[in-house]
Order: structure tokens, then sequence, then C-alpha cells
């Protein structure tokens, strides 16, 4: 599972066009959330939306930053003129949030809810291992505190949705009783909503309660991004920004745009492009398990990239992938020389024999650059027809030169990593020139 955030605005009118479907018409959100980008014309948003000039508005940046409200990048029960202003104002402007600065340039507009503190709850669905878990706590809000220590939580195993009553009796005991049924269906219904619409993370904070209306105030969420072939077009469209003070490289765009494009899963982010140690990780779980041990060993500064191809991608895709590592690492020359890991587990259905095909293609395109930039490389794989794979690999030694060791799944995962990078804090021996 690739978790990745979306904007507050995409969730939700994502929840004003679905929810109902998954409440029997019992519970509406209404469409009244505007984006408003960097190319937005906001002269023409008030002839568009009549509603803009009628009511009181709220208005915040809608970049994945956390605590807006104490960072004082929230407009409450403000006119449509008061809103125009407070974006242009700050529209492309440079800020700091905690320790991390950024350009605002997306922001969202939407009727202000008036309301009492009393009014406000907490929930949010998290998925883990077991399943999913849902939180809530009575009190909501951005003062709620530490949430982990103080919510009821409710674990929902795989496959199964709660029904209404079960959530009233084990996550409500504190809610005021006239209010019960309706939050409990309500989040009934979000279940239904996160489970099938492949959602990761979900949070509302707060859920409000006005007279026999539901609103969601704030909203924090991250989809299942592999599930797009499935999902794509009830999610409508949505894009996956990057996180508040990071500029996305064309690189990672690319890699992006070719994910998009197969049911494989092809993940990368350029860390340090001036970093010695560079990843080609097979399996998402790999890939955090490469990155921990290198951190492990003392070269997280050096780390630099991070991401996987997975999922039994073809020999092209795998190729366009591992061509555009290589074209990134070779871009500049480190004159310590520098590793490359072509890591990963024992694949179940992932053919190593045809994904490697690709990689070796890339191999021989950048050969040149690598022997001339001292680069060491390391692979260790094992899954079906992983004895072929690892001897055309290993071949290139050989054919082109290639400072290169292969190994195979009789070897621990990460030995290759500390084989290359501190051999002293190795677990095992290597054998001298790799096994294949």
């Amino acid at each position: 599972m690739a978790q990745k955030a979306i904007r507050e605005a995409d969730g939700k009118i994502m929840m004003a066009r679905l929810l109902k479907e998954y409440t029997d018409g019992k519970y509406t959100v209404r469409n009244r959330f505007i984006s408003v980008g960097p190319d937005t014309d906001l002269k023409k948003l008030p002839g568009k939306y009549k509603w803009l000039t009628k009511e009181k508005l709220v208005v915040k940046p809608d970049q994945l930053i956390k605590r807006r409200g104490k960072s004082k990048l929230l407009l409450l029960n403000a006119d449509w003129k008061d809103v125009e202003k407070w974006i242009k104002a700050r529209m492309s402007k440079k800020v700091t949030v905690g320790k991390t600065t950024g350009i605002l340039d997306h922001f969202i507009v939407e009727p202000f809810i008036s309301h009492k503190a009393s009014d406000e709850y907490y929930f949010a669905i998290t998925s883990n291992i077991k399943g999913d878990e849902i939180l809530f706590y009575h009190q909501g809000g951005v003062d709620v505190g530490d949430i982990d220590a103080k919510a009821v939580r409710m674990q929902i195993p795989v496959g199964e949705l709660p029904g209404a009553a079960d959530i009233e009796k084990k996550l409500l005991g504190k809610v005021e009783k006239n209010r019960k049924k309706m939050l409990a269906g309500f989040f009934e219904g979000m279940f239904k909503f996160y489970a099938d619409l492949n959602y990761a993370y979900l949070e509302i904070n707060p859920v409000v309660v006005v007279g026999k209306d539901v609103y969601v105030l704030d909203l924090a969420a991250k989809l299942d991004d592999t599930a797009a072939y499935m999902c794509g077009k009830k999610w409508g469209g949505i894009e996956f920004p990057s996180p508040f003070g990071r500029i996305r490289t064309k690189e990672e765009e690319y890699i992006d745009m070719l994910d998009s494009k197969t049911g494989s899963s092809l993940k990368l982010t350029v860390l340090n492009p001036e970093g010695r140690v560079w990843t080609m990780v097979a399996g998402g779980g790999a890939s955090v398990i490469y990155a921990d041990t290198i951190t492990d060993l003392g070269f997280m500064d050096e780390m630099a990239n991070y991401g996987e191809y997975s999922g039994n991608p073809n020999e092209e895709f795998t190729y366009l992938y591992a061509k555009t590592v290589l074209e990134l690492m070779t871009r500049k020359p480190n004159p310590k020389g520098k590793f490359l890991i072509v890591g990963g587990g024992i694949a179940n259905f992932t053919d190593v024999a045809k994904t490697f095909t690709g990689i070796i293609r890339a191999l021989r395109e950048y050969g040149d650059r690598l022997k001339k930039q001292k680069v060491k490389i390391y692979v260790r794989r094992g899954g079906p027809n992983y004895p072929t794979g690892l001897k055309n690999i290993g071949a290139l030694k050989e054919e082109i030169g290639l400072d290169i060791e292969v190994y195979g799944p009789e070897t621990h995962m990460t030995n290759i990593v500390a084989w290359a990078l501190d051999p002293k804090k190795a677990k095992a021996k290597k054998t001298k020139g790799g096994m294949y």
C-alpha cells in the first residue's frame, strides 16, 4: 500500500458526491467547497458560486499543513471581499510553519458554520496490520490534545463493516443521548466510504453537530494510490500534492506518470541528488528495510533516493524506471565514488529475469558513466526465475566491466548494504565477487 495525502478540498468534494451512496441517502454533504490555486481568477468566482457573497466564509491553505489555526493561517466568519483580500495577500508568498518553509499556492474556501465548542467531536479511521481502527473522542477542535492517549478505539477486522448500533455502543458512551444515533449512522457511512474508496487514513477534527445536521469542518486524508485503477473514476481525477515545503522534481513527476499507466507500482522520491548511496529496490516493504539499514549504518545524509518498483512491472517500465535513477545518479560525480543497491526480498510472482532485463538495458546504456564515476553495484534478489536474472546481471562485470557483485536469496537481504557501506558492521562475510 502506498499512502498518499490528498487536498482537503478534494476529500470534501468526494464526500459531497458520494457519501449519500453509503448511507442510503440519510446523510449528505453539500458541495460548497472551492479550491483556489495560483491560476484561479478570484473575480469570476462569485459569478459561478452565488453563495460566496451571501454567506459568512472560512478560508485556509490547502497544502497538507497541520495546525493552520495555531499558525494564524485561518480566516473565519468573513465576507467574500475579506476572503479575496486574504488570499491575494498570501498567494505565492513564502511562510514558515514550525520548522518547514514553503510557498502558499492552494487554498480552500467554504461556508462558515456557527457552532459551540460542545458541538465538536473528533473522528478518525486508520489502517493497520489487522484491518482498520476507528478513533473517537467526545471533544474535538484545535485543543483536542493528545488524541492517541484520549481516544476510544474500535478495531475492525479486514473485510468487515461496523454497524451503527455497534459504533454507538463501543464509541459514543460520552455523547449526548439525542446525538448518539445521528453520529453513529454518520460514522457507519463514513467507514463504508473509507473502505470502498480505498482510503488509508481519514481524520475529521472537528465533526460538528448543529441541530439535525452533521458537518465536516477540518479533514485530513490519505488514499492508497495503488487502487487508482479501481477507484480513479470515483475519486474524480484528484492529484496527490507534494508535502508543504517540498517541490517535486521533473524525474519524480515522470515516474508518477509511468506509475499511472501500469497496474504495477513505480515510486521515486529524490532525497539528496548529490548523495553517494542510491537504491533500486523491488517492493514497498523492502524499500523501507533498505532505507532503515542505510540510516542505521550512519549514511542517512548520503541516501540519495527512496522508492520502489513492484507488482511485476514489464521490461519496458522497469527499464524506464532504472534509466531515470541512473540518469540522476550519474549527473554529477563524487570523488569518493558512489554505491548502487539493487535489492529486494524473495518475490512471490514478480518475474526476476524479466524485470532484470529492463535494469540490464539501463546499466548497459549508462555503463561508461558508472565506471567513470567509480560506482560500486551490489545486487540481491530472489523469486521466480531469479537464477537467470542474477546470472544475466552478473555477466555485466565481464561484458562491460561494471564493478558489480550479485547475490541470491541465500544471502540476507540487507547484508549487501553493510558490505557496501560499512563491512565491519556486516553480520556475515561476503563471498568475493558475489555468488553469480
